[in-house]
């Protein structure tokens, strides 16, 4: 064959080759640049959020935010009855951030949305409601435990989501987690639980600073319950997973943990224009444990 003819051919063969490199280095960028498919994306179902919902509150240096006053109102069935209050935002008193027990590992999507839900607590009062309640433990640890009987006395605290470091979640999980608060009530009794577990930090801005330890869970103090504040539109789909949010709050004992400095930023849409906040956690104080009400489990 003449050799001019085999050295086109050559040619085209060797042009041919790097386009195709250079298509496959394409690809591979795009394939690079798009987010991977997440479960996050969808919601969890009620149940699978609620199971594994477990905070462990931190003690918070005093900080008073702005003059603020919210009008709150329950979206649980169970308690939808109780009269719409407005309260007065008062100091801060807690950060609740999200933990895994021993070796549980929350199914995803839930997981993907736990690992960012942070809670400022912050002091407020109200009414007086002396209602009473048969509370459940959801998370398969605990589930096996009697039921209690608890009154719900006085509202103590209204907590609610924040970022901490300015670390933004995906939008999808912001949607979500931004419409979550929890107005929490002093109960009685103050049975104490009596369990011991291994808590391990499940946002990525503790992971580094808190180590996995133990803590003993103590003492019932408190429930808190899912509210909406006036001026907060929730979308429908999310409505119906937070709306089944309830956690009791247990007194823990943990050995010395680590001193951790943080900036919090509000966002759920009603606080959003308040000031930024510097917080100091002081020690693991209580873990908040997800339960449900009379017998009205979350669905799904």
């Amino acid at each position: 064959m003449d050799r001019a003819v085999m050295g086109v051919r050559g040619r085209r063969k060797s042009i041919l080759r790097r386009l195709l490199s250079a298509v496959v280095a394409v690809l591979g960028v795009a394939l690079l640049c798009v987010p991977p498919a997440s479960a996050a994306s969808v919601l969890p179902t009620p149940k699978d959020l609620t199971a594994f919902f477990d905070l462990e509150c931190y003690k918070t240096d005093p900080y008073q935010p702005p003059a603020t006053k919210l009008t709150l109102r329950h979206i649980n069935p169970v308690l939808a009855n109780l009269p719409t209050e407005t309260v007065a935002l008062g100091q801060r008193e807690q950060l609740c951030v999200p933990v895994a027990k021993n070796t549980q590992v929350p199914p995803s999507p839930a997981l993907d949305f736990i690992r960012y839900v942070d809670l400022s607590c912050y002091r407020i009062s109200g009414a007086t409601v002396n209602t009473g309640l048969v509370l459940s433990h959801l998370n398969p640890l605990f589930q096996n435990l009697p039921r209690t009987e608890v009154v719900v006395n006085t509202p103590q605290q209204l907590c609610v989501p924040v970022i901490k470091n300015n670390v933004v979640p995906p939008q999808e999980i912001l949607n979500l987690v931004s419409h979550i608060d929890l107005k929490c009530y002093g109960i009685t009794p103050n049975a104490a639980l009596n369990q011991k577990v291994s808590l391990r930090q499940l946002n990525p801005v503790l992971v580094p600073s808190i180590p996995t330890h133990s803590a003993g869970i103590l003492y019932a103090r408190q429930l808190c319950v899912p509210v909406q504040k006036a001026g907060d539109t929730i979308p429908a789909d999310v409505f119906k997973v937070v709306q089944y949010i309830d956690v009791e709050k247990f007194d823990i004992t943990t050995p010395a943990l680590p001193t951790v400095s943080l900036v919090l930023r509000h966002i759920n849409p009603v606080l959003a224009g308040l000031p930024e906040e510097k917080a100091v956690l002081a020690g693991a104080s209580q873990l908040a444990l997800p339960v449900a009400k009379n017998g009205n489990f979350p669905p799904g």
